[in-house]
């Protein structure tokens, strides 16, 4: 017998099938879908069996060394989605497999992990004399099959040996999972009409696709609920997708109240273990729903019927490494193979999405009311150009007085700044340099707690000095803002309010985000500052003003989607207030008053700030008129890069006839990790040959030792 291994190198230059010969004693284990231990070159790889056969093409073959799986992994559909994904991604085959799985799955020789055990005993039958603390360990038994070690912590390990060795009680190891599941009373909520005709829509529609826009607190978790709990009924199950900031604990707490045990969860708060034992419950078909965060999309489950994706307009659903997936799009690929269906959920989804909803290419369904019938909050824009002059710190006296009368109402308060760190840049008030990160071509961010400059992108750190590294002078003041500055001037303003600050820095460790968003659900705080972190997935009864600090900060990035970025967080943030049965205020100070994005954002109007954007998106030659693809050609040496990227400008003017060619030019970032970036970005309605050009061109530079082409088709950010 032969197999067909794709091994564990990511390389496109390495991106084929080895044949190996299988001995016999593994023979009978050998499936295709099965990892598999082999030796390539001097080394011992991971691969997975794509194919078995009774020859090959090679005369002299090395055996495989060991069948690593008791079942199949990558199943007939995974196996046909990676290739899916290489064609459309152009990534190599290896690493469109790769990124299903977590760490314990991947085929990796480095990546294991073990299952964890426990000591279990049972009582045997017996006939000998017992002295009395034996028989009060034997009397623990009574109307027991079986207790663990923990269930016996207060018996001694020498009475349980002897006990053993005395066969009283047997000893055995059984499996357990890591991750607990908190017991939570059964609670199913009643529709209101709306939803139920929500629900109705969706179950009966032809689309594979349907798009439920529906206003912040409208109830679209319900649907979702209610929807898995038919599917359920028909014997079919469900994936859940949420971004990994709105997957709160309260999410998973309301899931787990409607479903108990029947949940596994795949997510980066877990650890390697918890996503190992996770993901062997769904491989053992032990659970019939599984929510996630992106690549969530790709968990094997049985008679899949439904995969909903929440907030569906966020970028995190995009990958930003190889292979460039989005799992919308994988999504929606699984469904139409599948015959299953697509549920896309948003108060501001994507122009792309609600384009198509308006063609009825999606299932278009509205929710237009929240379920407790409340107005949504009223809006307040507060122009900082007239207050700037007044404001104490980045709070202007307006906000600061709303602050004041919402806790001494005793309710609560969020407020939003979409960057961390305590100042983001930090500039020399002599020779006017800015400290920037050796490695990469952006500016260091000032952290106050741990007085350290850090960069985002790369890690790189260093201790902040007041002495410019340049001039020499003592000159050095940190500029712009972050959450920790924004923490501190609250303080000094409100001295006896109570916050909590959540962004990176303060939810890094494990359990930080759960024992933060419990202590405000409490009302052991007033106040819930934080970045983006605080505008997704939050659902605070008590919150009756929410207030952004600096509405602008997304407005300024250089991308065509900076309106809409703008436009989502400020509508999502505005949904935190009012939620309950008290009425709701929300605060957007901005620089830009007359800013269209942040007018509509003000006014909760979606329809219109869709028609206003759609109009500059075709002048643009933007999605979801064009379609664009970036290529990123990069290289230690900043020349070669560049004499490379203009080869591919050449090259791409010569085959893509139809496609309007932009660039080369610096990437955004030109510098990071010490590799230099050009780009150029192509755009095109009608190009059949695009795969075809740009496959030919990944090969060539898969060749090639010092320069790296990515190429990212459907682009979240250029």
């Amino acid at each position: 017998m032969i197999v067909g291994v794709l091994v564990e190198i990511t390389s496109k230059s390495v991106d084929k099938i080895f044949d190996y010969l299988v001995p016999k004693e593994l023979e009978r284990k050998v499936e295709v879908g099965k990892r598999v231990e082999v030796p390539f070159g001097n080394r011992t790889l991971v691969g997975f069996i794509l194919e078995i056969k009774k020859d090959s093409d090679v005369s002299t073959l090395k055996e495989i060394t060991k069948v690593l799986d008791e079942e199949v992994i990558l199943t007939k559909e995974l196996l046909e989605l990676g290739k899916y994904l290489k064609k459309t991604t152009l990534a190599s085959l290896i690493s469109c497999y790769q990124v299903m799985f977590p760490k314990g799955y991947k085929a990796s020789i480095k990546n294991k992990v073990n299952k964890k055990y426990r000591k279990v005993y049972y009582l045997n039958d017996y006939n000998k004399k017992l002295t009395s603390k034996q028989q009060e360990v034997v009397d623990l038994f009574k109307d027991k099959e079986k207790l663990t070690k923990d269930e016996l912590t207060n018996v001694s390990t020498s009475i349980l040996n002897t006990l053993v060795k005395n066969n009283i009680l047997r000893q055995s190891e059984e499996e357990v999972y890591r991750l607990d599941y908190e017991k939570n009373e059964r609670k199913i909520r009643k529709l209101t009409p709306l939803q139920e005709n929500a629900v109705n829509n969706i179950l009966t529609t032809d689309n594979t696709v349907s798009l439920l826009y529906g206003v912040t607190g409208s109830g679209k978790t319900e649907v979702y609920m209610e929807l898995i709990d038919k599917y359920l009924k028909k014997g079919l199950k469900s994936i859940v997708l949420v971004p990994e900031i709105s997957l709160t604990p309260q999410l998973i707490k309301r899931f787990e109240e409607r479903f108990e045990g029947n949940i596994a969860l795949l997510h980066s708060a877990l650890s390697d273990g918890e996503k190992y034992d996770e993901y062997r419950r769904i491989v053992k078909d032990e659970v019939d729903i599984v929510i996630g965060a992106r690549s969530a999309v790709f968990a094997p489950l049985n008679n899949l019927g439904l995969i909903i994706i929440d907030e569906c307009h966020s970028d995190s659903y995009k990958q930003d490494n190889n292979p460039r997936y989005n799992a919308k799009d994988v999504a929606i690929k699984r469904a139409k193979e599948l015959g299953a269906k697509v549920v896309l959920g948003s108060a501001t989804p994507m122009l792309e999405e609600y384009a198509r909803g308006l063609k009825n290419v999606f299932n278009l369904v509205t929710l237009d009311k929240r379920v407790n019938g409340k107005e949504l909050p009223k809006v307040e824009l507060i122009d900082m150009n007239k207050e700037i002059a007044k404001s104490k710190g980045h709070f202007s006296l307006p906000l600061i007085d709303k602050i004041k009368e919402t806790i001494e109402r005793g309710e609560q308060v969020i407020l939003l700044l979409n960057r961390r760190g305590y100042s983001s840049f930090v500039t020399c008030s002599n020779c006017g340099e800015s400290v920037k990160c050796p490695n990469c071509d952006i500016t260091l961010t000032y952290h106050k707690s741990s007085n350290i400059l850090r960069c985002h992108y790369c890690g790189y750190a260093t201790k902040y000095e007041i002495t410019c590294p340049k001039c020499h002078e003592k000159s050095l003041k940190d500029l712009g803002v972050g959450t920790e500055k924004i923490e501190e001037e609250l303080k000094e303003i409100l001295p006896n309010v109570k916050v909590l600050r959540m962004d990176v820095d303060t939810t890094s460790k494990k359990g930080a985000h759960k024992k933060i968003v419990d202590t405000f659900a409490r009302g052991d705080a007033d106040i819930l500052l934080g970045t983006q972190m605080v505008a997704k997935g939050l659902d605070f009864s008590n919150v009756t003003l929410v207030g952004v600090i600096n509405a602008d900060t997304s407005l300024m990035l250089p991308d065509f989607r900076s309106s809409e970025k703008t436009f989502d967080l400020l509508n999502q943030v505005a949904g935190r207030a009012g939620r309950g049965e008290k009425a709701g205020l929300v605060v957007f100070q901005t620089f830009n008053p007359d800013n269209y994005a942040i007018n509509y954002a003000k006014d909760n109007d979606y329809e219109s700030f869709y028609k206003e954007e759609m109009k500059t998106r075709k002048l643009m030659k933007y999605p979801p008129y064009y379609y664009l693809v970036s290529l990123n050609i990069s290289s230690k040496d900043s020349k070669l890069a560049l004499v490379e990227a203009k080869k591919c400008e050449k090259l791409c003017l010569k085959y893509l006839d139809k496609t309007v060619i932009l660039g080369p030019s610096p990437a955004s970032i030109f510098k990071k990790q010490n590799i230099y970036y050009y780009q150029l970005i192509l755009k095109y309605q009608y190009q059949d040959n695009i795969y075809e050009v740009l496959e030919k061109l990944v090969e060539y530079y898969a060749t090639i030792n010092k320069v790296n082409l990515d190429v990212d088709f459907n682009p979240i950010h250029l």
